[in-house]
């Protein structure tokens, strides 16, 4: 693909309303980063790993004190923090302790309120389209993050904790309540980005492994 080609693809997802963004795996196109570098993109690259078959699903009766850790249903008075906590978790990337904490976390899920996110969020819970995860304390989330199974194959996402309530294993707790469900649900690969090698090493307790790396390419801020 040539940036050209890129330019053309960008245009139509403004002309259809999304976001301009890319993302491959960097081994299995090894030119594509050149064409939307070119084109003005920025790329950031993150580990890909997946979970085996035969590494043992994870036991998720602990966690810590205080904590309550459960997947989220589509009528969980919980589930709009659940939703809210990762952006905060993204926007003060890393796994040490950050500043934004239960008061950011309130003014986040007020700031979505009828917005729909969840709403659409509760309807694909329903469907089965995804599985959201919490580590909950005080009737919110202090961790979250979502799987999304097709077939027997699903994908975990956004898993992200409260900058101020790192450093417990609630990330860790999260995705093996995510890899449980999963696999009850009878999926049998499981994938996942993580956001660098920090995070991934954290994945990798639990038996993911890295397989190749995944390429996001978006406009530059």
């Amino acid at each position: 693909m040539s940036a050209a080609e890129v330019n053309r693809v960008r245009a139509r997802q403004r002309e259809l309303g999304i976001p301009e963004s890319f993302e491959w795996v960097a081994e299995t196109a090894p030119t594509l980063k050149a064409a939307v570098e070119q084109a003005g993109l920025s790329v950031r690259a993150h580990p890909l790993m997946v979970l085996g078959r035969d590494v043992p699903t994870p036991d998720v009766s602990k966690v810590a004190d205080g904590v309550e850790l459960r997947t989220v249903g589509p009528d969980d008075p919980v589930l709009p923090s659940a939703l809210a906590v990762p952006h905060l978790a993204f926007a003060d990337p890393g796994t040490g302790v950050g500043v934004a904490g239960v008061r950011e976390l309130a003014e986040a899920v007020r700031g979505s309120a009828g917005d729909g996110t969840v709403e659409r969020s509760a309807a694909r819970i329903r469907a089965g389209l995804t599985c959201v995860a919490a580590a909950v304390a005080d009737g919110r989330a202090l961790c979250a993050g979502q799987h999304q199974p097709v077939g027997k194959v699903s994908e975990i996402v956004g898993v992200g904790t409260l900058p101020t309530a790192r450093r417990r294993g609630l990330g860790l707790a999260v995705t093996a309540a995510l890899v449980s469900d999963a696999r009850s649900r009878g999926v049998e690969t499981l994938f996942l980005s993580a956001g660098d090698d920090d995070v991934a090493r954290i994945y990798a307790r639990l038996g993911f492994r890295f397989v190749a790396t995944a390429l996001i390419a978006e406009p530059a801020e």
